[in-house]
């Protein structure tokens, strides 16, 4: 008898974030393992809905279901709306398709898989219907959301509220970083959390392939941009303060660097306009914002085309765009935090906040001999390989759930 598994938090699959990917890619795995079934929670409606028909190989089953990678997958629809709380309500109205889906097919045992801690405030009352149906519910706490600067202080206390909450309550904790499992055994002690350790996948980029013929997909968009491979910077993230935009910005107009660097995130006008006023970054040509690639070929492309990728996110866990860079990226300028170092160990240079610090580390890349490039880039893709592989990351899941 197969383990079914309940995965609620993603938006969908394939779409372009770190939760849709792993899902993406976990049921891509598992697609003909008799071992384990399944069940995946999308949006209807709302940001990020989910959209079926771009998927390759899906089957429609009805206007709310179909079934990719073999995996169940039905759309929760939410009220339009509502806001911040349009993420609580997707969880809370998944984890009731989940109750209710189990209590209909007389699934034994079920897992159910929480992506994110958002429901703290209702958690007690699902898992106790799960635990009188037999099941188990895991969580996944993501980083430190909590934190973030887009969030009000209202919504900030009440996203710790719910991360302890959903620890309290959960018969597992799944982290995907070293330091967020040191951060939820000692932050809450007291409630004993049960957690393990798996790591969120990326794949390697075979340096063969960068002397490959230049997509025509890439060039349009290169020609657009008035971009030229191997001679950019490039940073992939959300446009937000705890990326470290500011820093970034401030030291490479300092730098004595001719090339550009690519600024691949999503809109946001009112940060963009706040760091002109600071910076006057849109004086110098070198800085180019180039709005989103979903895309996921091109974007690996791009990648493999960076001359080096500039990673200045502050807070999360093991984070899926520098895994990526990793993979395909020789050069990688990355912020010093502990994320960051348990991930790429010495396979980057690492930069701080200190004026004139990421400067220096930039004017030095510059001219940084071609071979030393090339052995980070294979210590970069050594680490991808040995800890960071989705085929080793899926095995560890498969464990988990059959445990």
């Amino acid at each position: 008898m197969p383990q079914h598994v309940y995965i609620i938090g993603a938006k969908g699959l394939g779409n372009y974030g770190g939760y849709e990917t792993f899902v993406d890619k976990l049921t891509e795995y598992h697609e003909n393992n008799p071992h384990i079934r399944y069940h995946i929670a999308c949006k209807a409606n709302g940001t990020g809905a989910m959209d079926e028909e771009k998927l390759h190989g899906v089957k429609t089953l009805d206007s709310e279901d179909f079934i990719y990678h073999n995996a169940y997958c039905h759309k929760v629809e939410i009220p339009a709306h509502i806001g911040p709380a349009q993420a609580v309500i997707y969880d809370c109205k998944a984890f009731e398709w989940a109750i209710s889906d189990i209590k209909k097919n007389n699934i034994e045992h079920p897992i159910v898989y929480i992506l994110a801690c958002r429901i703290g405030l209702f958690i007690n009352k699902y898992v106790k219907e799960l635990h009188a149906l037999g099941g188990r519910c895991y969580i996944n706490p993501d980083g430190h959301e909590w934190m973030r600067s887009k969030w009000s202080k209202p919504i900030k206390a009440y996203w710790k509220y719910s991360e302890g909450r959903m620890v309290r309550y959960a018969d597992l904790i799944i982290c995907d970083s070293k330091a967020i499992e040191k951060y939820i055994r000692e932050e809450y002690i007291k409630y004993k959390p049960k957690t393990t350790f798996i790591a969120y996948g990326a794949e390697v980029v075979q340096e063969t392939v960068k002397d490959e013929p230049l997509t025509d997909i890439y060039k349009k968009w290169a020609d657009k941009n008035k971009v030229n491979p191997d001679q950019y910077y490039l940073m992939v993230g959300r446009f937000v303060p705890e990326n470290n935009y500011e820093t970034v910005l401030r030291e490479l107009l300092a730098s004595e660097t001719n090339k550009d660097l690519i600024i691949i995130t999503t809109p946001n006008e009112k940060f963009a306009k706040a760091l002109d006023d600071k910076l006057h970054w849109s004086r110098d040509s070198r800085i180019k914002f180039v709005g989103t690639v979903y895309d996921e070929a091109l974007l690996k492309e791009i990648r493999l085309h960076a001359f080096a990728y500039i990673h200045g996110h502050s807070v999360g866990g093991t984070n899926p765009s520098l895994l990526e860079a990793l993979g395909a990226t020789e050069i990688n300028l990355l912020y010093d935090c502990d994320f960051n170092r348990e991930v790429a160990e010495a396979s980057a240079l690492y930069w701080t906040k200190e004026t004139g610090n990421l400067t220096a580390i930039i004017n030095k890349v510059d001219t940084m001999l071609p071979e030393a490039g090339k052995k980070l880039g294979q210590l970069a893709k050594d680490r991808i390989r040995t800890s960071y592989s989705w085929g080793k990351i899926c095995d560890a899941y498969e464990d988990v759930f059959r445990s």
